[in-house]
C-alpha cells in the first residue's frame, strides 16, 4: 500500500526538479517511474504532465488560498498541494482518495507536521471551488502559458494565437510512420483494422497515420519487426521535402533521436547517410532506432558549427538540418518547455541557428538540396532566419516552400494534425 501513498510525493518531487532546477521532464520522470508498478507508472505520468501543463492556474489557486508561499525545504509541499488541486480538478480519482493520499504524501517526504496544512488548503479549495474557478476563468493564468510566450504568440499570430495555445494545452495525437520498405500505408492500415484499431492517413505526408486513440506500441502490427515507427506527422514532412535518392551522400544534422535518419533510409535504402549530433547520450537512441529497423548509418558525435572536425572535406548531395530551437511547436508533447525556456533564449537560439547554417552550407554540393527545419513556431527562428540567409547567399534558391517575402512553410499545432514545425527547402545553384 505504501507505494501508492508515495505517488503524490514522487510527483511533487519530480515537478519541483523541473520547475525549480530547470530539469527536463523526460529526463527526471523515467527514473521515478522505475520505482513503481506498471499501473502506478501511468498515474505518476498523468500527475506530472498534468500539473506541468496547468501550472499557472494551480499557482494562481495557491496564491488565493495561502497567505504566504512555501519556501526552502518546505517547497516540495507547494508542489504536493498542486498535485492535490490537479486531482480534484482534472482526474476521476474520488475526492476523498485524492485528499487522503495527497495529505499522506507529506509523511513520505518527512514533513509529517504539515499534514494539517495540506488538508486545510485542499478542503478550503473544495468548499470554494466554484467561485474560485469562475474567477480563474477571467485571469491570464487560464491560458496556461508564461506571459513572455503569450506576448510573442499574439504578436506573431494576431488571429491564430488562441487556437495555438488551445492546441498546446491538449494531449497530443499519436502519429505513426509506416515503413514503405515493408508494405504500403494502405496494406498496413488493413492490418491495423484487423487488430481492432482505427487510423487516419495524413493528406499530405505519404507515410503518416494518426491513431484514433493512442495505443501501446506492442499493440501495433509489426512494431518489433520495424514495420512502423512512432513519429509526429510534421516531423515526417522533413524527409518528404528532402526527397532522398539511392546512392546519394546525405547528412542528417542534429539527428538524435534518429526518427529522420531512419525515415531517410526507408525512403532511399541505398543512400549513404551520416547522422551527426552534439549529444553523445542521445545518439544511443539513434543506434537503437537503426537496430530495430535493421539499418546502418555513419553515426557521429559532432558540433554543427565545426563540420570539418567530423566530415573533413566531405560534401553532400542533400542535407537535412533540423536545427536546435525553442521547441515551441511541440509544447503539447513536452509541456515543460513552457517553463524551461526563457524569453532571452530566442535570440541566443537564432544566433546559434545562423552559425550552423553558415558553417554547413559550404558542405552542400553544387545543385544539392538542403532542408532547414525547426519544431518552433517563432518567426525569429524560422522565416526571418531563412530570409536573412537568402539575402546573404544569392546562390541559394528557395523552392516548394513559401515565397521570397515570407520564405518557408509554417505548420501550426492542431488537434487533427501534426505538431508546430517549419521547413525551408533550398537548392544550391
Amino acid at each position: 500500500m505504501k507505494k501508492t501513498l508515495n505517488l503524490r510525493s514522487m510527483a511533487a518531487q519530480t515537478i519541483e526538479q523541473v520547475v525549480e532546477q530547470g530539469q527536463s521532464l523526460s529526463n527526471v520522470l523515467p527514473a521515478m517511474q522505475q520505482k513503481v508498478s506498471d499501473k502506478d507508472r501511468a498515474l505518476l505520468q498523468e500527475l506530472c504532465f498534468g500539473v506541468i501543463r496547468t501550472l499557472p492556474q494551480l499557482e494562481w489557486l495557491i496564491g488565493k488560498l495561502m497567505s504566504r508561499p512555501m519556501t526552502g525545504k518546505q517547497r516540495t509541499i507547494h508542489y504536493l498541494i498542486m498535485v492535490g488541486f490537479y486531482q480534484l480538478l482534472y482526474t476521476r480519482i474520488p475526492a476523498h482518495a485524492a485528499l487522503a493520499e495527497t495529505v499522506e504524501g507529506a509523511v513520505a517526504i518527512k514533513r509529517q507536521s504539515l499534514k494539517g496544512l495540506i488538508n486545510g488548503v485542499l478542503r478550503q479549495f473544495q468548499r470554494q471551488q466554484e467561485e474560485l474557478m469562475a474567477e480563474a476563468a477571467k485571469h491570464e493564468s487560464r491560458f496556461l502559458h508564461p506571459s513572455w510566450l503569450l506576448q510573442r504568440l499574439k504578436k506573431a499570430y494576431p488571429n491564430q494565437w488562441q487556437s495555438i495555445i488551445e492546441a498546446n494545452n491538449q494531449r497530443p495525437p499519436m502519429w505513426l510512420r509506416v515503413n514503405r520498405q515493408h508494405q504500403t500505408r494502405e496494406e498496413w492500415m488493413a492490418l491495423l483494422a484487423e487488430k481492432g484499431l482505427e487510423g487516419h492517413v495524413h493528406p499530405q505526408y505519404r507515410d503518416a497515420v494518426r491513431l484514433e486513440s493512442p495505443a501501446p506500441v506492442q499493440a501495433l502490427p509489426g512494431f518489433e519487426e520495424g514495420w512502423v515507427t512512432v513519429q509526429d506527422a510534421s516531423a515526417q514532412g522533413c524527409v518528404d521535402l528532402l526527397d532522398p535518392q539511392n546512392g546519394e551522400m546525405i547528412l542528417d544534422l542534429c539527428a538524435a533521436p534518429g526518427g529522420k535518419t531512419t525515415h531517410i533510409l526507408e525512403a532511399a535504402p541505398k543512400a549513404h547517410v551520416m547522422a551527426v549530433d552534439i549529444d553523445e547520450l542521445r545518439l544511443k537512441r539513434v543506434h537503437e532506432n537503426l537496430q530495430r529497423l535493421g539499418m546502418t548509418a555513419d553515426v557521429k558525435v559532432g558540433d554543427g558549427r565545426y563540420p570539418e572536425q567530423w566530415c573533413g572535406n566531405q560534401q553532400f548531395d542533400r542535407i537535412l538540418l533540423d536545427a536546435p530551437c525553442s521547441a515551441t511547436g511541440v509544447i503539447r508533447r513536452h509541456p515543460d518547455i513552457k517553463w524551461l525556456r526563457r524569453d532571452r533564449d530566442i535570440a541566443e537560439l537564432a544566433a546559434l541557428q545562423k552559425e550552423i547554417l553558415e558553417a554547413i552550407w559550404p558542405k552542400l554540393k553544387s545543385g544539392g538540396t538542403m532542408v532547414y527545419a525547426t519544431c518552433s513556431i517563432l518567426p525569429e527562428e524560422n522565416f526571418l532566419q531563412v530570409a536573412a540567409f537568402l539575402a546573404q547567399h544569392p546562390e541559394a534558391k528557395l523552392v516548394e516552400t513559401g515565397t521570397a517575402e515570407k520564405p518557408g512553410t509554417q505548420n501550426l499545432p492542431s488537434q487533427e494534425d501534426g505538431d508546430g514545425f517549419f521547413y525551408a527547402k533550398l537548392i544550391k545553384s
